[in-house]
């Protein structure tokens, strides 16, 4: 592979075609990137996962030394299964001024531009240094970011701007909430189900909960602080999963829902949502169910903490990115999470520009608009030019 050169185009279908579904590995899309990488003379650092599966890959373009700018996207995509497609997810179709396939919009796009023209960034022999952080499982939980920072700090890099690819219509945002997920789990007591009074039914008192947490997001919304640029412009409370009992004629002794918070940053998560559930329990379910068993309870655990991204709008990096982006509105806001409040919680100046829009992701015939790409080559263009202006 010495030397291979791929258009913007072909690199998105190279990319596309690896399954990296964040439940498999993406060592096959990690190892060809590596590869076309070392053929242009870039060595590439992989930082691994517990189980060796998955691996984050670091890569330096240009000089050695500290400063920098850092290109982030994650390698895993959001499965496919059950969503009716209409053409092969990991094969890219392009139909009327759209490119259709699983990770366009989210996010791979955005690498495959940077990948494809670094041979030519190369050529230029760059005064600043570009770093590719390519991250696993950013879908389930932002799990590989972390391992990139302590790299990026532990090799004294500094790198003065991290540009975080999502998409973001090529839109420079600098804040985002941030998401927290939960596991409430509910223990109540087995029995007959012809005998309900001698057990307490688990799922009846996760219902209990649910309907609690759907109360208190209506709550939330209409009780909006007016924090307008978000959309929506609230904190969200959202139940993705709810599993407990065996049979029908038993009574559930085990119920467990998981939840997430995505709340606008500078708010207290305790005060506004979990202290309020833990209220309820105490007051309203415990008494009773303890009244049947003490062995009975529920318990909230938290099993996620993504950190928002706050905003910096008079930092170099933004009005380096701005200036990049060719975009002169106010810096925009989003409602997604990102790996950009790792970066800046790490120390480092973060800003989300990327490709596509986030509408078109994680459902089927996930889609970026041609004229996106497009948009990214050009901001990629003055990239490389202003790493290598003399």
């Amino acid at each position: 592979m010495a030397g291979q050169r791929y258009t913007v185009y072909e690199m998105i279908e190279r990319l596309v075609a690896f399954d990296t579904t964040s439940r498999e590995s993406n060592l096959g899309l990690i190892d060809f990137v590596a590869d076309y990488l070392a053929g242009h003379g870039v060595t590439s650092r992989r930082v691994f996962d517990d189980t060796g599966a998955k691996a984050n890959l670091f890569a330096t373009l240009g000089p050695e030394g500290p400063g920098g700018i850092v290109l982030s996207a994650h390698t895993d995509v959001v499965p496919v299964d059950g969503q009716d497609w209409s053409s092969d997810p990991f094969t890219v179709v392009r139909r009327g001024g759209r490119l259709y396939g699983r990770g366009t919009a989210d996010m791979k796009s955005f690498p495959a531009v940077a990948l494809a023209l670094a041979p030519a960034l190369l050529a230029r022999a760059p005064r600043i240094p570009v770093h590719l952080a390519l991250s696993y499982d950013e879908e389930v939980g932002c799990l590989g970011a972390p391992r990139l920072v302590d790299l990026i700090t532990a090799s004294g890099l500094a790198p003065s701007v991290v540009i975080i690819g999502e998409p973001s219509g090529m839109k420079v945002v600098n804040r985002h909430k941030g998401v927290t997920r939960f596991a409430t789990v509910v223990d109540g007591l087995a029995a007959h189900s012809a005998y309900t009074d001698r057990g307490v039914s688990a799922i009846f008192e996760a219902g209990e909960v649910l309907h609690f947490l759907g109360k208190l997001a209506e709550d939330l919304a209409v009780r909006a602080d007016g924090a307008g640029e978000y959309d929506p412009p609230y904190h969200t409370i959202h139940v993705g999963r709810i599993a407990g009992g065996t049979a029908a004629n038993i009574i559930p002794r085990r119920c467990q829902i998981d939840w997430e918070a995505r709340m606008l940053p500078g708010h207290d998560l305790a005060e506004t949502v979990v202290g309020p559930l833990e209220a309820f329990v105490a007051e309203s379910l415990l008494p009773r169910m303890h009244a049947v068993s003490e062995k009975t309870g529920i318990s909230t655990e938290m099993v996620l903490d993504v950190a928002p991204l706050r905003p910096e709008p008079d930092s170099a990096a933004e009005a380096l990115v701005r200036a990049l982006a060719g975009d002169n509105s106010p810096s925009g806001a989003i409602s997604f999470g990102t790996e950009g409040g790792i970066y800046q919680s790490g120390g480092y100046a973060a800003v989300v520009c990327g490709p596509g829009s986030i509408l078109q992701a994680h459902g089927p015939d996930e889609y970026i608009d041609i004229d996106q790409v497009e948009a990214c080559i050009a901001f990629m263009g003055r990239l490389i030019d202003h790493v290598c202006r003399p």
